[in-house]
């Protein structure tokens, strides 16, 4: 979760003028730009990308909308001024049609929020989360709603303290700021069925005292297994894993072997590497433990070649680990142990989200545990 840069600017709301009739002109129409982190200035490339989409340079220098420190709040709003920027080394992302930031607000761990809305979003198509923003005190709170009206953002909170729950609800009609409660109308639900009030307190906040449960050292478990085992390390251990993937390099065996174990999975994974044999331990253990990662060979060559650079090697490399004939051999050599060994369900990843790759696993192996029918090998998920 990226916290928010908040103390770029000062919003502020001051009292209205003594003459009502009075007010600021309404701004002109101008195109709003957001100075965008490097982190989230690459994210943002690599979604296009990866979406298809052609990129161009951004442009620097002025016309950028801000929010005028002074403005004034008249009849409960507040006005907002369009005011010339100074000019500026740092690179800007234009908040057109495809880039309109929503932040997620949490005074716990922001997975609730988190999930929620990467859930939503899977509705839409090319979207793009901007930033998330845990908070934990009402001071910092203000500071990232104030940035979120000078950015046109939408709010996505999950506050357990209903004093603050009720100061970003107020915060955000008074700044005119788009915002959705996700955690106060189902715990007003819940309390009002059990007829017990809520503790107001989020997840790990001192003085809550929650027993470690079976299921939490079962999780801690899990994901010190998979760690253990990541890239085929420990092959004599296979038979200990719940599920085993596998698939060539960069096809996101590691963060989705994380993924699976933090919900309490033991997860093995191997690699396919073209003229290197596999260990004999992944055909002896349960088949039906065994997943197959394959993905689109042009995607699998641009996520080698970013690799390749950010470990420090030129183009004219002599490995041929990003050349397009050698991604398709070894796609080609992973495809034929896939056909070697037909009860392993293939999993095409191409385009896919851990969460989604990590749902269709865990359907498929719940389903296989409850001895439900498995289609053929030449299904791709």
């Amino acid at each position: 979760m990226l916290a928010c840069p908040c103390s770029a600017f000062n919003l502020r709301a001051t009292a209205a003028p003594a003459n009502p009739d009075i007010s600021d002109p309404e701004p002109e129409p101008k195109v709003r730009k957001l100075k965008g982190s490097p982190q989230f200035n690459r994210w943002y490339r690599a979604r296009a990308l990866r979406s298809g989409h052609k990129l161009e340079r951004p442009s620097h220098g002025t016309g950028a909308l801000e929010v005028n420190p002074s403005a004034q709040r008249t009849s409960g709003t507040l006005s907002l001024e369009p005011t010339s920027t100074a000019n500026d080394s740092d690179r800007e992302v234009e908040l057109t049609d495809s880039g309109k930031p929503i932040y997620m607000v949490s005074d716990g761990t922001g997975w609730t929020a988190e999930h929620s809305v990467n859930a939503a979003l899977g509705q839409f198509e090319h979207c793009l989360v901007d930033r998330g923003c845990p908070i934990d005190d009402v001071e910092r709170l203000m500071e990232i709603i104030k940035q979120a009206a000078k950015e046109g953002a939408l709010l996505v909170y999950t506050l357990a303290d209903p004093s603050m729950a009720e100061s970003a609800k107020q915060a955000c009609k008074l700044w005119g700021i788009p915002s959705t409660d996700i955690l106060g109308p189902i715990t007003e639900a819940i309390a009002a069925h059990l007829g017990v009030s809520p503790s107001g307190l989020p997840r790990g906040a001192a003085g809550r005292n929650i027993p470690l449960s079976d299921e939490y050292f079962r999780r801690i478990e899990a994901v010190e297994f998979t760690i253990k085992q990541d890239d085929g390390a420990l092959p004599q251990n296979l038979s200990k894993a719940d599920i085993v993937l596998t698939g060539v390099s960069r096809t996101g065996k590691t963060p989705l072997s994380i993924y699976l174990a933090q919900k309490g999975y033991k997860v093995a994974n191997v690699p396919i590497v073209k003229g290197v044999a596999l260990p004999k331990g992944l055909f002896e253990v349960d088949p039906e433990k065994v997943f197959g990662l394959t993905i689109n060979p042009l995607v699998l060559q641009t996520i080698r070649k970013a690799r390749a650079k950010s470990l420090g090697f030129g183009d004219n490399a002599r490995s041929n680990y990003s050349e397009m004939a050698y991604v398709k051999e070894e796609l080609e050599f992973a495809r034929k142990v896939f056909a070697q060994n037909p009860t392993w369900p293939v999993i095409e990843v191409t385009g896919k989200a851990i969460e989604e790759t990590a749902a269709v696993i865990l359907r498929l192996y719940h389903d296989r545990k409850q001895k439900c029918s498995m289609p053929r090998i030449s299904k791709r998920y």
